[in-house]
């Protein structure tokens, strides 16, 4: 049962607003005085105080309503308080309304609207502890992974990609094959580092090869190696990036451009261990753990048969989806801190830009950003014109469809009778949902 603390020196007030309460299952702790309040803060567990502006008699100036609500503010900074107030003192409260209280009421008050106010406040501070709980446990387990692996300095703070970087380390101890997926400069190499990092073999040496890059005549000998004249220039003998890795880690990047004869050569070595250089009959023996990245589409490759299907089932034995940044809100920040470490701070207004940008070029163009902003901040933080990022038109919504009674009561369900949490889900306010309950004849329980 919540526990609201009323702060007042008037008996019938306390009395008043105790029976009021104590019919909508709302507990009541009274104190005459700001001492007596603030010592039963500091004693109990309080979810709402309603406190009054004046305690001694013949007082009407609210100084003494200020002094108190800055010492709740001081010492219980999330607590929400409500203001008693007569009209009198209508400016004061809004005053500290604008410092953080949570709402005024002008006495004398009305019994439904002083409810109304009341529940929304209780609400809205259990939805924001339980985002709390939430973002703490998200935070143990980050700091538990960075204890037990070693993440290579990855940076990551939003729940999806902390399940890949969990998943990779998890998957890190195992010598099958690792694929990973996502667009380009969302990461994708950082999580082959991690694998490396906390692999049987991460002792061994850690080769990067970009499919993507090589032109297709020449990704064969640069995986495989060749022997002298195998090609036009190859003047002398050459070792192959599979010899180089050796007892250690090659990661294939942009697996999705390497050309058939190479494709069904790198099956074989994933089958084998062994394969020849080119322009040689030899075979070499190697033991090296594959992992491999693409930000193509493979099986659709395969449908249009310029991808094996079986080097695809092979490659994947184990595959982590790297998503965009853009569905990884909770890391443009902790990144742009990263990427702007020993450089001027970003301002409020620029962090809010930061978050609100869709981040096509993912991670790789986050870090562009703030580096040329941080050499074009001329003050002392970074400025959202700084960031130089490009205006975009408001996306036009579709105007969002009335829910049923049945979705609301869903709703309601799932958020345990937490109105705040059910008018999020259905994409709407506290004060929009209510009305339709009370068109629908739901009661909030």
């Amino acid at each position: 049962m919540p526990t609201i603390l009323v702060i007042d020196d008037n008996p019938a007030v306390a009395t008043a607003l105790e029976v009021l309460f104590s019919l909508h299952d709302l507990d009541t702790q009274h104190a005459p005085s700001p001492a007596a309040g603030l010592a039963l803060l500091d004693a109990e567990d309080v979810d709402l105080v309603v406190q009054d502006m004046n305690f001694s008699a013949d007082t009407t100036s609210g100084d003494e309503g200020r002094e108190l609500f800055a010492a709740i503010r001081a010492r219980h900074p999330d607590l929400p308080v409500i203001l008693l107030t007569a009209w009198t003192h209508l400016e004061s409260a809004v005053e500290l309304i604008k410092a953080g209280a949570a709402d005024y009421v002008a006495k004398p008050w009305q019994d439904a609207k002083l409810l109304a106010t009341v529940n929304n406040l209780l609400e809205l501070a259990e939805a924001r502890r339980e985002l709390d709980q939430r973002r703490d446990g998200e935070r143990r387990r980050r700091d538990d992974l960075a204890r037990r692996y070693d993440l290579r300095g990855a940076v990551f703070a939003d729940p999806a990609s902390e399940r890949v970087v969990a998943l990779a380390c998890q998957v890190a101890r195992s010598e099958l094959p690792v694929l990973v997926t996502g667009p380009n400069g969302s990461g994708k190499e950082k999580i082959a580092e991690i694998i490396q990092a906390n692999s049987a073999v991460r002792e061994g040496p850690f080769v990067t090869v970009n499919c993507g890059a090589l032109p297709a005549e020449l990704i064969e000998a640069e995986l495989f190696g060749a022997e002298a004249g195998a090609y036009t220039g190859a003047n002398k003998a050459r070792e192959g990036k599979f010899e180089a890795a050796d007892g250690g880690t090659l990661f294939l990047d942009e697996i999705g451009n390497l050309p058939p004869a190479g494709q069904m050569k790198l099956l074989r070595v994933l089958e084998t261990g062994r394969f020849a250089r080119l322009g040689s009959n030899r075979e070499r023996q190697v033991k090296v753990r594959v992992v491999s990245a693409t930000n193509a589409d493979l099986p659709a490759m395969i449908r249009e048969g310029t991808f094996r299907e079986d080097l695809y089932y092979r490659l994947n034995t184990l595959e982590l989806a790297m998503p965009p940044l853009a569905e990884r809100p909770g890391d443009i920040l902790p990144l742009a801190e990263r990427f702007g470490a020993g450089g001027p701070p970003l301002s409020a207004a620029a962090a809010s830009a930061l978050q609100r940008h869709p981040w096509p070029g993912n991670v790789r163009e986050l870090r562009n950003v703030i580096q040329r902003a941080q050499l074009l901040a001329a003050g002392p933080r970074i400025e959202v014109a700084d960031l130089g990022l490009p205006k975009t038109a408001p996306v036009r919504q579709a105007p969002a469809r009335e829910p049923e009674r049945e979705q609301i009561e869903a709703a309601l369900e799932r958020a345990g009778g937490v109105i705040a949490q059910a008018a999020g889900e259905l994409g709407m306010s506290r004060q929009a949902l209510y009305r339709r309950m009370e068109r629908h004849g739901l009661k909030a329980s």
